[in-house]
């Protein structure tokens, strides 16, 4: 089946459900989850209940979409995302982005736990994404392009919408908010780097590692849709001062930073 016939069949799915128009995807992440108790609901569908959707096998992601409301703006929120370790594919795990462009949206939020590679980083840190290095190896555009989803030759020379990385840097300033700014770099995961690999990704210019994100920012700019992009750090990866790391601590931080980045995000849709 093709691509734009299995988007059709997702969204009218959606649809039968709730007739509703969102303007705003959100991917809630590792640190934005509980965000999703904020969105005043008007259908919450189990990505089991909508065709062609992968299901999220991480403990510590939901698995439903969400359409309603949050910061005035009517918003489609995806409670639990798909990673490339989890053995989907690119494009299934990019589905998500395609079937929200088709609802209506025009701008993806998107967040993400990393780990620090910029020493002057620490665990607890927020970094607004300003742009990406993709080390997965692969790509979701790779095949057959149709030309009603996007061009063939997408332009990345700006990923992550600059003018929203100014509205979250003002937001954050006039809240009090530490907001690093940087590169986010992916690899496919599921282990964590080496110490060599620290270094040596640092020295390509990254400032923090994680394991999404860049597909489904690659597909959202090929959809032609506006990025913002941010990332809770939650451990240190200094390769001359590595410790192991420990999922549980990992959790923990970014749950601590949650309030942190909803408020950032819940701002900035109230500007958009």
């Amino acid at each position: 089946m093709k691509l734009v016939q299995q988007i059709e069949d997702a969204a009218s799915a959606i649809r039968a459900v709730c007739d509703f128009n969102p303007e705003v995807a959100i991917i809630l992440g590792t640190g934005l989850g509980p965000l999703a108790d904020r969105i005043e609901a008007k259908a919450r569908i189990s990505y089991e209940d909508i065709p062609h959707f992968p299901t999220s096998s991480v403990a510590s992601h939901a698995g439903e979409l969400i359409l309603g409301t949050i910061g005035g703006k009517r918003v489609c929120a995806l409670s639990g995302r798909f990673h490339y370790y989890e053995g989907y594919s690119m494009q299934q795990l990019t589905f998500p982005v395609r079937v929200a462009k088709s609802l209506g949206v025009h701008t993806l939020i998107v967040s993400n736990a990393c780990g620090g590679m910029n020493p002057q980083f620490r665990a607890g840190d927020l970094m607004v994404i300003t742009d990406q290095i993709n080390f997965m190896g692969d790509n979701p555009l790779i095949g057959e392009n149709d030309e009603s989803l996007g061009p063939r030759f997408p332009d990345m020379s700006e990923p992550y919408t600059r003018s929203l990385i100014a509205m979250a840097e003002a937001v954050a300033l006039e809240q009090g908010i530490k907001l690093q700014r940087g590169v986010y770099l992916a690899c496919t995961g599921p282990c964590l780097e080496t110490a060599a690999e620290y270094r040596m990704m640092r020295g390509f210019g990254a400032d923090v590692v994680g394991m999404s994100t860049v597909p489904e920012v690659i597909v959202a700019v090929h959809a032609g849709l506006k990025v913002l992009g941010l990332s809770a750090i939650t451990d240190e990866c200094f390769p001359d001062a590595l410790e192991p790391a420990e999922l549980e601590k990992i959790i923990a931080i970014a749950n601590k930073v949650e309030p942190l980045m909803s408020a950032i995000v819940t701002a900035c849709l109230e500007r958009m």
